[in-house]
């Protein structure tokens, strides 16, 4: 269980672009099975659920339903407070690991310049906690909570 930045999401970072920016109008995919060893790896798994606002139809590169974050405080991020982040089951699965993306070039293939984050999915204890990670096709799902805390030392 770890969160995972990508390389290009960790260059971009010490570059010119900041995490807010990076995933501006971005996506979290749901998958089953074991979380890659990083970030830059190909997706793995099948893909249970995708996560918009209010479980819209979503378009990289588009800012309809696309997620977003509000200011951070004292290091720590979170998601927008205006938005509903939700999704509903695409196949029927248990959850095991999500990857959030921003950008509309990632097609789930290995890559060393996108900006991804890795999380492991679990009901408590994880990096992204769902209430139920039994995925149901045609069942909600939503994200009350979503924050990133970047540690002082």
């Amino acid at each position: 269980m770890a969160v995972r930045f990508s390389t290009g999401l960790r260059n971009k970072m010490l570059g010119s672009e900041d995490f807010d920016t990076a995933f501006t109008n971005s996506v979290i995919r749901i998958y089953s099975g074991a979380q890659p060893a990083n970030a830059d790896a190909a997706v793995s798994g099948t893909l249970l659920l995708e996560v918009t606002v209010a479980g819209g139809a979503f378009s990289h590169g588009s800012p309809t339903n696309g997620l977003n974050f509000d200011a951070p405080v004292a290091g720590v991020i979170s998601k927008a407070a205006a938005e509903a982040w939700q999704g509903t089951g695409l196949a029927a699965g248990t959850a095991g690991w999500a990857r959030l993306s921003g950008n509309p070039l990632d097609d789930g293939t290995s890559s060393t310049t996108l900006a991804r984050m890795d999380m492991a999915v679990a009901k408590t204890g994880a990096d992204l906690n769902l209430s139920n990670t039994s995925v149901a096709v045609g069942a909600p799902q939503t994200i009350d909570v979503f924050t990133l805390t970047m540690p002082a030392q």
